[in-house]
């Protein structure tokens, strides 16, 4: 994940990764729903604190159960479970489904025909998978021709997503069971390793907790997805031939996420109904506790395990779950309950949200280094040497989200 390339300023909202101006048809005027940006800033910010360096500062506290239970939470799952951390990536695709229909119904307003959304809409995923490739290479001494990365996920499934945008819902939720139906077959009938193999040579340890049964066909670099990328990223020239991920990522992680996006393309249609708030947060919670529910049962009955790292189908449900509850949430505080003041910080962040992804992934040494040149040397150390990666992450956090003020205040929004 990493930088900008393609920017341009506007006096209106971002149509890709933020959502338009919203009706909320049920109280007769228009109004923005706040909420959605929110919503999105908040997860921006958990992605951009880097766990805020508590795992670290939790290395001073073995004994401690909180610090242990923060240092875990704020780490991804090394394969198979959820934890905090997993969920950022599904909510800020879910997102994007979500921002769907105001997007195209926007458009269509101004009179633009299919033709013309669609290359747009190809044109704009694109750009993210590129500035995906961007972002990734910007400390390498040549481009990385790698795709896992969240921009590029994104990128690669868009076009079915706004394809989809165009059908009814039974289409969506078929075309969403179609896709994880299709990639848990293709993980299931791929072959398992044979007997004696060298999982060093896949970059698995030794001492690496392997799945059994049936869940094997979703071990790390062992699988279907990790084949095709063996075949598909040595097509790019690399300094030495590709082999496998060190975290287990696959480009054909987009496929699952494609259902991923198609949720949040069916909760937003919801949202943009003409229902109650009350009617839309009770299909909100009800499609949430039902994701949860689905997810974890195809997990425990060996169907399927809950592998984020490979999107695994039964994690795109499960996921789906969680952050649609979370969206409920956001909808139900702000909207239902009409608690909006508190929401601003994170709505700077979530009306700029390309903004601030770009300046985590490129600016992050620039600032720090400057902190401590024009405050002081030791400014991290302040609370103590404990602390000073909370402080450190903190402080770096602060000058991005002044940036996006200023950018706010001046009506700036990048649009991709």
């Amino acid at each position: 994940m990493m930088h900008d390339n393609h920017r341009g300023e506007s006096r209106k909202t971002p149509e890709l990764l933020s959502a338009p101006a919203v009706e909320l048809a049920d109280r007769g005027k228009s109004e923005r729903l706040v909420s959605l940006d929110a919503y999105r800033g908040v997860i921006l910010l958990l992605m951009a604190s880097s766990g805020l360096g508590l795992a670290q500062v939790a290395r001073q506290f073995p004994d401690s159960s909180l610090w242990q239970f923060l240092a875990h939470q704020t780490d991804h799952a090394p394969w198979a479970g959820m934890r905090l951390w997993d969920i950022i990536q599904p909510a800020f695709m879910f997102m994007v489904g979500v921002a769907l229909p105001w997007s195209v119904a926007k458009r269509r307003t101004r009179g633009q025909s299919f033709g013309r959304l669609f290359g747009h809409a190809l044109w704009r995923a694109l750009i993210l998978v590129l500035l995906a490739v961007f972002l990734t290479s910007a400390w390498s001494k040549q481009t990385v021709w790698s795709f896992s990365n969240v921009l590029a996920q994104i990128g690669l499934g868009y076009p079915v997503l706004f394809l989809l945008a165009f059908t009814r819902p039974r289409t969506q939720w078929l075309a969403a069971c179609a896709i994880l139906f299709a990639y848990w077959l293709a993980f299931a009938l791929h072959p398992l390793p044979p007997a004696g193999f060298n999982w060093q040579s896949v970059g698995v340890p030794a001492d690496w907790p392997h799945l059994t049964g049936f869940a094997a066909h979703w071990d790390k670099n062992f699988n279907f997805a990790a084949t095709v990328d063996q075949w598909l990223l040595n097509l790019f020239p690399y300094e030495k031939p590709y082999v496998f991920n060190a975290g287990g990522y696959q480009t054909l992680n987009f496929v699952p996420s494609i259902a991923t996006m198609i949720f949040g393309l069916l909760a937003g249609e919801w949202l943009r109904s003409d229902q109650s708030i009350t009617g839309k947060l009770k299909y909100l919670v009800l499609f949430g506790v039902a994701g949860i529910v689905v997810g974890q049962a195809s997990a425990w009955a060996g169907l399927c395990p809950i592998v984020k790292r490979i999107w695994t189908p039964s994690w795109a449900i499960y996921s789906a779950g969680w952050v649609t509850l979370l969206l409920a949430g956001f909808v139900a505080i702000i909207e239902w309950a009409g608690w909006k003041r508190w929401a601003f910080p994170f709505v700077v962040v979530g009306l700029n949200p390309i903004t601030l992804y770009c300046m985590w992934q490129l600016m992050n040494p620039f600032v720090r280094d400057n902190l401590k040149r024009h405050l002081h040397p030791q400014v991290f150390e302040s609370l103590g040497t404990t602390y000073a990666p909370v402080l450190e992450r903190v402080l770096v956090l602060l000058v991005f989200w002044l940036v996006l003020l200023w950018m706010y205040r001046r009506k700036i929004f990048v649009r991709v």
